[in-house]
């Protein structure tokens, strides 16, 4: 047909008249105006209409003849029931002559403007159907409607009951219905036939018409006046034997829709909802039809002239009409009406021309006037005019207020989307109800029978699909969504129509964003808003608002109970605001709320389930399949190499990932690379040695893994099907599902639920390689992310060993539902391509190899197909976790390594095992900086270097312990893997740059550096390679090692590692000064050299007191250092020979054993805090890592009491011989008294050998008071 499509455009304002709103159209143009509005004011009371033409197949208008005087209606026309030119393929319906529309007439327009629906539009109806509404309360006769509502939208059909009980009585369905009908409502039920008036009637107004176009406007008759079949009229009412009423469920599975009904209003969508083809679906897609042609065949065709949107006051309708409309000359638009001069017209007549002219705006109505047929008058009625016409006087105040009363009692009480209602009033009772005929028909033994079912099935499913395309949908409307479609999956029989459960249950799968943040899940989230388009069935029934009670839900004794509401009286409808629920639709259920990320991804889960069943159940089964045919040549799926873009390069390219694609997979920012289990910096930690048994996995085992080739589906599904197409979508979903979980559960530290969930995943995605021709990108990156993630789970089930229990508890659990979902992958694929991925292993080295893999493979993914520039962040979160695991498992071997040189024969030399580990050790260092190095992530990259460093300093350590204990050397070995250790410290440190970067690395590298130049130093000067190098060139590299090490041991730092610096700058300049008191002592001759050895030897002892005295925990080495410097002065005072000087270098020696009164107070304290922690906490050991060393301290006090000895000895013998030969000096003679005293008492003490030792140093600490300068001390 020649359809024609005109968008509405803004009508005029209220308050213009019927015929302002009009205007002449040229020659070509739609008899329909874009926009026509008007606004009545009869008898004082305004009634607004304003009517849109959405859409119109009507040819340009014609200007009708006016036919003479005594014109013969009886006689056929010339041009009777043929086309004309004029009017165009629309003719016969124009002019009354085209079969009556079909019981689902208002279905087939809402498919056309399925934007409308259930959202703009309150009613969507037949132009007839609204005027039998609006004419209730004047007529006797009968109204039998089905209604069914869609979110606000109510869609009104005749259900014609004489044709339903006579197909009943051919063909047994409805036979419930009829039963039902005969109990309660008319027991006596016959058909009622046709009057011969009836057609009469219908015949001469045909004729009419015909004669009204005719271009000369002469009568011509017929030849042979043969009557035809009797055309049916498009204003009458009570015509339905033309009527076609399908059988339930007689076409074929899935249902479909006629291709051709494209025109449509502004802006039209294809009504379908294609596998896959979701909100987020590219628009460029070629989609293919989901319905077919054998929809018309269920009469679900827009089969009007024209489409209007009108407004009638506040009611917003949908309105199919088929009333010729002519135009031209005077009269650009004028109705048609033919009438028996011998009766008058009467209200229902008049509210019927009316309620025409309003709906298609027409300002005129012409009457042509007969009598038996033969032509009177003609008489021009302007529409306004029409309720004061006489015998037809009617309130348009009163048809509006019944407009907005069955409207509002419709609403109020259909409110379960899916059902459908049925209003019947019957001939001559002013009582009207409403009857729930789907709870009736459920009743029955097939709930199907109800042949609504499907159409209302559709409808759902088509407002739902067209809610979810609009791309700016605002998630409120998720709800009713939501709503839509689990109704449109409850009506449908799941063995019959699977492919639109399977799409329904896929697009309920992504009403929920399983990417959205947490902030979104909020209260005020708009996922939590009630929706007001839509009523879910599952809403508890809510109380009637109606406080008038102007219809009730309960029958009296001569009704039956199976109404649900009823209208006791047709003469209540005329009461202005008899009900006030107009607007008050109720709410439908919120979009559930789900603030667990559990709970949401399972809802998707369990929508994914039913889509993969529906598409199960519809694949036939092998031994249904037919035979193969002999003559038909098997196509072997070869490749054009030319294609693959260059067999080695695109090989490389992780073969696995090319050719393969799917049609339309929604696109959903996956939640992007789990952060790091760790912080960012990886310090390693000491793992436990195990067995050597590493999962030897290379990137080339991922590719094989996923490499399937063009595998066809193990089920029997043919690629390209919607089936195919269908299944491909519900497991991609199920495996994002299963990777959010498996985030969420990794987030809690639930590793063995986590891996569980990733290994789904996984094995969801491992049949989608399967079933799939060509790999998109996106589902690259899916697959990128969930071996991160498993990389990442792996990783924390390493260092969680102490629950691997626990763990494997929670690994081995399954729901029923991951069961049911697994069983439909094993359908298409075995499901193992990433079994080496999610296997819970006992092993260390294996889970940390396995995570190692992961990560490789994620990066070769990201590496290979390009994505790497497109999602730099996840490239840069890969390669930090790949460096990560790296140093991981180089930190395993470098301690497996450490264990293996522990458990070593000293003398034994070092092992082929060692020398391997140490290989694999540096080798994932080696690798792991470069990956860090790749990405410019200089922190890590040192803690790595650092991490090497250490590595050497075993190596050094291992050379060590080879050879004789006593024979032991530095051994060229040892220097060589020390200073490979200092220079990858020194790389950390450049790497680093300056301490402002990262404060806390920077640190730590320079103590490992200090640490190893210390270590070298230390090895050096104890075990002096004296075979190989001289005393000087030792003391030389020892002493600058040392000064090295001093260097990068930060002593001025608040942190807590100073007390580790202090006391390691302390015990260098004790080892120093120890060093240079030793080349004094053994060296002879250059007096220069051994003035300048005695100097450093003071100065580093000095040092080293002061840096022990900052120190709480070291009085030994306090100690230690003060009888050192001791022995220092004893070992001067032997080279001098004058009395002066031994005397003055003799009270240095003392003052230096006063200030050890520190060192021995630590001692006491610490003794007295040993005895009384068995008092305060039995549990708790009497000694710790931190506690004295008794045995040491009795040995340092021994030396100490002897040492002291000797100096007051030779104190008093010095000063006894001064005494002789300088008289009168009172100060000489004091400390001679004092240190007779404090040697008297310390020779009783040290020969008193059952005294404590606590009771010692109590002793000397007295004694040392006395000997302080202020305590009478011996000093002079």
């Amino acid at each position: 047909m020649g359809d024609s499509k005109e968008a509405g455009a803004e009508a005029p304002p209220a308050g213009a008249t019927a015929r302002g709103g009009l205007s002449l159209l040229s020659q070509g143009e739609s008899e329909e105006p874009s926009a026509q509005g008007s606004a009545l004011f009869l008898g004082g009371n305004e009634v607004k209409s304003r009517a849109v033409v959405k859409y119109s197949s009507a040819p340009p208008r014609t200007a009708f003849a006016r036919l003479e005087e005594k014109t013969d209606l009886k006689l056929p026309p010339a041009n009777w029931l043929r086309e004309s030119a004029k009017l165009g393929p629309a003719g016969t319906t124009i002019l009354g002559n085209s079969k009556k529309s079909k019981p689902f007439s208002s279905f087939g327009m809402a498919y056309d403007f399925i934007d409308s629906v259930g959202n703009d539009v309150d009613v969507v109806s037949d132009s007839e159907n609204i005027k039998k509404l609006l004419k209730i309360p004047y007529s006797k006769s009968h109204v039998s409607m089905a209604v069914h509502r869609v979110g606000r939208t109510l869609l009104l059909d005749e259900l014609d009951i004489q044709e339903l009980f006579m197909r009943s009585s051919q063909t047994g369905d409805w036979t419930w219905l009829k039963e039902f009908y005969q109990r309660l409502i008319d027991q006596k039920w016959q058909r009622k036939k046709k009057s011969k008036e009836h057609w009469y009637q219908k015949a001469i107004l045909s004729k009419f018409l015909y004669y009204s176009i005719n271009g000369d406007g002469a009568a011509q008759p017929v030849p042979s006046a043969t009557e035809p079949q009797e055309p049916s009229s498009s204003d009458q009412t009570d015509d339905s034997d033309q009527a076609s009423w399908p059988a339930p469920f007689e076409m074929p599975s899935p249902v479909s829709e006629d291709p051709s009904a494209s025109s449509q209003g502004s802006d039209p969508l294809e009504p379908s909802y294609i596998v896959g083809h979701v909100a987020s679906a590219p628009k460029e897609q070629n989609l293919t039809t989901l319905f077919s042609d054998g929809e018309n065949s269920q009469g679900l065709k827009n089969d009007f002239v024209r489409n209007i949107l009108w407004t009638f006051e506040d009611i917003h309708m949908l309105v199919g009409s088929n009333m010729p409309i002519f135009g031209g000359g005077r009269y650009p638009a004028v109705s048609l009406r033919l009438r028996d001069n011998n009766k008058p017209i009467n209200v229902l007549t008049g509210i019927d021309y009316w309620l025409d002219n309003l709906i298609c705006n027409v300002p005129e109505l012409v009457m042509c006037f007969h009598v038996n047929g033969i032509v009177q008058k003609y008489e021009m009625i302007k529409t306004e005019e029409i309720p004061n016409l006489e015998n037809s006087n009617f309130s348009t105040k009163v048809i509006k207020d019944i407009a907005q009363n069955i409207l509002s009692f419709l609403k109020s009480n259909c409110t379960k989307e899916g059902h459908t209602y049925w209003l019947f009033k019957a001939s001559g009772s002013d009582i009207v109800k409403l009857y729930d005929l789907t709870t009736l028909c459920e009743e029955t033994e097939d709930k199907y029978q109800n042949p609504f079912t499907m159409p209302v099935a559709i409808l759902l499913y088509k407002v739902a699909c067209n809610m979810m395309m609009k791309k700016n949908q605002n998630k409120k409307h998720y709800g009713t969504i939501r709503t839509l479609l689990l109704n449109c999956v409850k009506l449908l029989d799941k063995s019959r129509h699977p492919q639109i459960i399977a799409s329904a249950n896929y697009m309920l799968s992504e009403l929920f964003q399983l990417d959205e943040p947490k902030k979104e899940e909020s209260a005020e989230s708009p996922l939590n808003e009630n929706s007001d388009e839509s009523y879910s069935e599952e809403e508890e029934e809510m109380a009637d608002s109606d406080e008038n009670g102007s219809y009730s839900t309960s029958s009296d004794p001569s009704d039956d109970n199976k109404a649900v509401a009823i209208i006791k009286s047709v003469g209540e409808l005329s009461v202005p605001e008899k009900y006030k629920s107009i607007h008050q639709i109720r709410p439908s259920c919120a979009f559930p709320a789900c603030h667990d990320t559990e709970e949401r991804c399972r809802l998707v889960l369990s929508y994914v389930l039913e889509g993969l069943k529906s598409v199960d159940s519809s694949i036939k089964k092998e031994s249904d399949l037919p035979a193969a045919d002999p003559n038909t040549p098997i196509p072997l799926k070869y490749e054009d190499e030319s294609t693959r873009g260059g067999p080695e390069g695109l090989e490389k390219q992780m073969a696995l990932f090319l050719d393969k694609t799917v049609e339309s997979p929604a696109r959903v920012q996956g939640v992007l690379a789990h952060c790091c289990p760790q912080s960012d910096l990886l310090i390693p930690s000491p793992l436990c040695p195990v067995s050597t048994t590493a999962a030897c996995l290379t990137s080339h085992t991922i590719v094989g893994s996923l490499q399937k080739g063009n595998c066809s589906s193990q089920s029997g599904m043919i690629p390209g099907s919607w089936q195919h197409k269908m299944k491909l979508q519900l497991i991609l979903k199920s495996s994002k599902a299963y990777y959010v979980l498996s985030d969420a559960a990794m987030s809690l530290q639930k590793y063995g639920r986590a891996l569980r969930y990733i290994k789904l995943a996984l094995q969801s995605h491992d049949t989608y390689c399967c079933l799939c021709t060509n790999m998109l990108s996106e589902v690259l990156l899916f697959l990128s992310q969930y071996l991160t993630l498993c990389g990442d789970i792996q990783l924390m089930l390493a260092q969680n060993a102490n629950n691997r229990a626990a763990y494997l508890e929670e690994f081995n659990y399954q729901t029923k539902e991951d069961q049911e979902i697994l069983h439909s992958l094993h359908r298409e694929s075995s499901c193992q391509g990433f079994a080496w991925a999610t296997d819970l292993s006992t092993d260390l080295e294996s889970q940390l190899s396995v995570s190692c893999k992961c990560y490789e493979a994620a990066h070769e993914i990201l590496q290979f197909s390009g994505l790497k520039s497109h999602n730099p962040e996840h490239y840069v979160q890969v390669l930090k976790r790949m460096g990560n695991v790296r140093n991981e498992i180089g930190v395993f071997y470098m301690n497996q390594a450490a264990a293996l040189q522990s458990e070593r024969v000293v003398s034994k030399s070092v092992s082929t095992a060692e020398q391997q580990l140490w290989k694999k050790s540096f080798s994932c260092f080696e690798k792991g900086i470069h990956n860090f190095e790749s990405i410019d992530d200089a922190t890590n990259a040192a803690l790595l270097l650092c991490n090497t460093g250490r590595l050497m300093r075993i190596c050094a350590q291992a050379h060590c312990g080879a050879g004789d204990e006593f024979k032991r050397e530095f051994s060229p070995e040892e220097g060589l893997y020390y200073n490979k250790a200092v220079d990858y410290y020194l790389k950390a440190l450049r790497s680093l740059g300056t301490r402002d970067i990262h404060p806390v690395v920077w640190d730590s590298v320079n103590w490992e550096l200090s640490t190893t130049y210390f270590t070298m130093a230390t090895l050096q000067q104890d075990y002096a390679p004296l075979s190989r190098k001289a005393q000087e060139q030792i003391e030389k590299e020892v002493s600058e090692a040392m000064m090295k090490s001093l260097k990068h041991c930060d002593v001025d730092s608040v942190s807590a590692r100073q007390p580790l610096c202090q006391y390691r700058a302390a015990t260098i300049h004790h080892r120093l000064a120890s060093m240079y008191h030793s080349c004094l002592r053994n060296q002879v001759g250059d007096e220069h050299l051994r003035k300048q050895h005695r100097v450093l030897a003071d100065l580093h002892y000095s040092k080293a007191v002061k840096l022990f005295q900052l120190l709480k925990d070291a009085p030994c080495e306090l100690l230690r250092v003060q009888l050192e410097r001791v022995a220092f002065a004893e070992f001067q005072m032997t080279s001098q020979n004058s009395n002066v000087g031994k005397l003055k270098t003799l009270s240095g020696a003392l003052d230096i054993m006063v200030r050890t009164k520190h060192a021995f107070q630590l001692i006491r304290k610490e003794l007295v805090e040993e005895l009384a922690q068995p008092q305060s906490d039995e549990t708790t050991p009497a000694a710790d890592s931190s506690s004295l060393n008794r045995e040491e301290v009795v040995k340092l006090l021994s030396i100490f009491e002897s040492r002291l000895s000797f100096l007051l000895l030779q104190s008093i013998k010095l000063l006894s011989s001064t005494k002789k030969k300088t008289s009168n000096n009172n100060e000489e003679d004091v400390a001679l008294t004092t240190n007779k005293r404090i040697y008297s008492q310390l020779l009783r003490a040290t020969a008193n050998k059952n005294a404590a030792l606590s009771e010692r140093i109590d002793l000397l600490i007295h004694l040392l008071d006395e000997l302080a300068p202020g305590g009478g001390s011996a000093v002079p």
